[in-house]
């Protein structure tokens, strides 16, 4: 697995493509001339903690929320999502920073919020929940736009943060359309409601808007525009705007061909053709600057006329306060997409495939991947994927990757060797069978082309994905990663890996003399290349070799390593961190620090979730070394349970070498003590089952996020209550955060 930093988009920081200075802020914008104040009066006298405001585009949700914003004592924090925060780990991380007003450990934590799979529900969410629990002072939380991160996984990952919001303190939450877990939340009477019957504005509230824009009407005309207008505050708005231009109300719609008909005629038919042909093909963009206009455009001045048009008030919104980035009003921009598709449409992706070469040229790789995928050039955006798609992955964004790869569809993965090596190891880093299976049969069966040093290349990267997997046994492995190292070079960027996995190899043929020289050469370059995974693994492999010495010393000195490297690159959650964490459990145990030998087994016990069949010899090692860390705790019954676990993996991967000789010399041991605690360890399949109890979801809706029977999770929500000692679902989440298993 590879590293990379965030891209940056020029004069201005990056989160996954989406600009900080226009997306969160402790000034939200100004509110509007109608006053919401009743309605916000009423929402901040009743004490819920969770307010939703749920109306289409068009009702003054944000002007509402600005309103309120102005008007409380309170602590104020806002963020405004789009649909690039619709994955756990950037939502979160978008809401960490959005939080750091309300408290310094809020900014602590922003990077802690990376998380793949139910680590995101299961450690960052219930993390961030914490933090604001320990808020001291009121404060309220506005987040708009919420509706943009729709998928399931947003959704339970927000809810678990709300459960953390104090009393006295408010959580806002505006959108387009209600959230499912509004339904949980009103059974539970947790959330107060706002919608478009509260937000229709009244013939009071019309009088005031047609005042402010300097429009005299009549009582009569007032209420019909009101009446047509159903109450719509744009629609009213824009009826005194036509109004003053000296347009008769009567003659006036009050749906939204009427804002199209007003935003052509008042704002677009009058500007000059230059003007009129930069709106409409500018409006492709979520976000632009003049470079990027310029760029796309094949012209010079649209610096010049970006400040024309917020001159001229043309719904053009700053996005960073030096004003060198902007986005249009929602409701105008997709007025302009709509003209742009009518008077030009066959234009639009070759604007797109200009704006992903400028983004790619200026290190913004990903929004480069969303106008390929825009311009429907599936194959070009599927070679970026193949670059981008790891290390998104080590970012926590695996949401972002497995969006990627729908997007662009199996066909083109399937036609690009590249592609399809990296949504192998996509799957295979998450432990996915069958995934991993099905990606490596399309490897095997694929015929690599090109240059000599392009086919090696593949038939290298082949080689690794069938020694990670270890289908046909050690010596199979070991020619298979001997193959690798010798043909990536010292410069590659996989050299690491290949030299990992020759380690591994040699251990599981009996040559640990080889193995360690293999091993300290995999995290040496990738110390260099500063790919993370490599040195922990390789580190965590030489503590136990130390171990298995009796160099305790040096073994620390190898854990050590390895652990820095999880939580300086906040890893937490990755399968790949479990053997670390694991032999750091041993080494604390034995210098009698029970404390913090407990700790890291709680760790290495979530992270061995995803340690699969799918990566057979790191999973076996991983329950080994947690089996001879409970068995130093005199916990007989938790390292059986984990020799089981193995058992069953070895099932699936019988030929691993001498590896199955340690296990079953580590079993004769281990029956042979008698006594001791007994405690049953949550299996992966409870740990996976586990985040979800901190829901509001039900048995039947956990199944479906899991993809199992309802039957199923009864019996594991069963067993998770028997293991923890509780018998409620509150007292079951409670418990697990006090063991580890949850949060921190």
């Amino acid at each position: 697995m590879r590293e990379s930093t965030p891209s940056a988009a020029p004069e201005t920081r990056s989160l996954s493509g989406i600009f900080l200075d226009g997306k969160t802020a402790v000034r939200p914008p100004r509110p509007g001339a109608v006053t919401r104040r009743p309605l916000i009066d009423r929402a901040r006298s009743t004490g819920t903690r969770v307010v939703g405001v749920t109306a289409p585009a068009g009702y003054g949700k944000s002007t509402m929320l600005a309103e309120w914003a102005s008007r409380d004592r309170r602590t104020v924090a806002w963020a405004s999502l789009d649909r690039f925060d619709d994955d756990p780990a950037t939502l979160l991380t978008l809401l960490a920073t959005a939080c750091a007003p309300l408290s310094p450990r809020a900014a602590e934590i922003i990077a802690e919020m990376r998380g793949v799979g139910v680590s995101a529900l299961g450690r960052s969410a219930p993390m961030l929940a914490a933090v604001l629990a320990q808020v001291p002072d009121p404060f309220v939380l506005f987040l708009d736009d919420v509706h943009a991160a729709g998928s399931l996984e947003c959704q339970d990952v927000l809810e678990v943060v709300l459960t953390g919001v104090p009393e006295g303190s408010q959580v806002v939450l505006a959108s387009r359309h209600e959230q499912p877990y509004f339904a949980r939340l009103r059974a539970a009477g947790a959330v107060l409601e706002i919608g478009v019957h509260e937000l229709r504005i009244d013939r009071e509230g019309a009088r005031t808007i047609f005042g402010d824009a300097a429009v005299e009407v009549s009582e009569d005309d007032l209420a019909v525009a009101v009446e047509r207008c159903e109450g719509w505050p744009t629609g009213v708005f824009l009826c005194a705007l036509a109004a003053g231009a000296g347009t008769d109300v009567l003659s006036m719609a009050g749906d939204e061909r009427f804002v199209a008909d007003y935003l052509y005629h008042e704002c677009v038919a009058g500007q000059p053709a230059d003007v009129r042909w930069f709106l409409y093909r500018t409006a492709v963009f979520d976000q632009l600057s003049g470079a990027l206009c310029d760029a796309v455009l094949g012209t010079e001045d649209s610096r010049a006329i970006l400040r024309r048009l917020e001159t001229l008030g043309l719904f053009l919104v700053p996005l960073d306060g030096r004003r060198q980035w902007f986005r249009y009003h929602s409701l105008f921009r997709e007025f302009l997409l709509a003209e742009l598709e009518r008077v030009d449409g066959d234009i639009v992706p070759e604007l797109h495939r200009r704006a992903a070469a400028w983004f790619e040229e200026h290190d913004a790789p990903e929004r480069a991947v969303e106008h390929l995928l825009a311009a429907g050039d599936l194959e070009l955006a599927g070679a970026l994927i193949a670059d981008l798609s790891l290390p998104t992955y080590q970012r926590g964004e695996i949401a972002v990757v497995e969006r990627w790869f729908a997007q662009v569809g199996e066909k083109v993965v399937e036609a690009s060797p590249w592609l399809s090596v990296m949504a192998a190891w996509t799957a295979i880093l998450q432990g996915k069978s069958p995934a991993s299976e099905r990606w490596a049969a399309v490897l095997e069966r694929m015929v690599p082309e090109g240059s000599a040093d392009e086919q090696v290349a593949f038939e290298s990267a082949r080689a690794m994905v069938r020694a990670a997997m270890c289908v046909d046994g050690p010596e199979r492995v070991l020619v298979d990663a001997q193959y690798a190292v010798a043909n990536e070079p010292d410069w590659s960027p996989w050299r690491d890996q290949a030299l990992h996995l020759l380690g591994s190899a040699w251990l599981l043929v009996g040559d640990t003399a080889a193995a360690r020289e293999a091993f300290a050469a995999s995290s040496a370059y990738a110390l260099e290349m500063g790919n993370t995974d490599s040195v922990l693994l390789s580190e965590a492999e030489l503590a136990i070799l130390a171990i298995d010495e009796g160099r305790w010393v040096d073994a620390e000195s190898h854990a050590h390593i390895a652990v820095r490297a999880i939580d300086d690159k906040h890893m937490e959650g990755y399968p790949t961190t479990a053997l670390a964490l694991a032999v750091s459990a041993r080494i604390a145990l034995r210098r009698g620090d029970t404390t913090a030998g407990e700790r890291f087994l709680a760790r290495a016990m979530r992270a061995r979730v995803h340690c699969t069949h799918v990566l057979p010899y790191l999973a076996m090692r991983v329950r080994l070394q947690l089996a001879k860390a409970f068995g130093g705790l005199d916990d007989r019954a938790a390292a059986q349970h984990l020799l089981r676990e193995i058992d069953e993996l070895r099932a699936r991967r019988p030929h691993i070498g001498v590896l199955a000789e340690e296990i079953d010399r580590f079993r004769a041991k281990l029956g042979e003590k008698a006594g001791g605690v007994a405690s049953v360890p949550l299996t992966p399949a409870e740990l996976r089952l586990l985040p979800y109890l901190q829901t509001h979801l039900t048995i039947a809706e956990i199944g479906q996020r899991l993809y199992i029977s309802r039957n199923t999770v009864s019996t594991e929500v069963g067993s998770i209550y028997r293991k923890l000692g509780v018998t409620t679902r509150g007292a079951a989440v409670d418990r697990a955060i006090e063991c580890g298993l949850l949060g921190e």
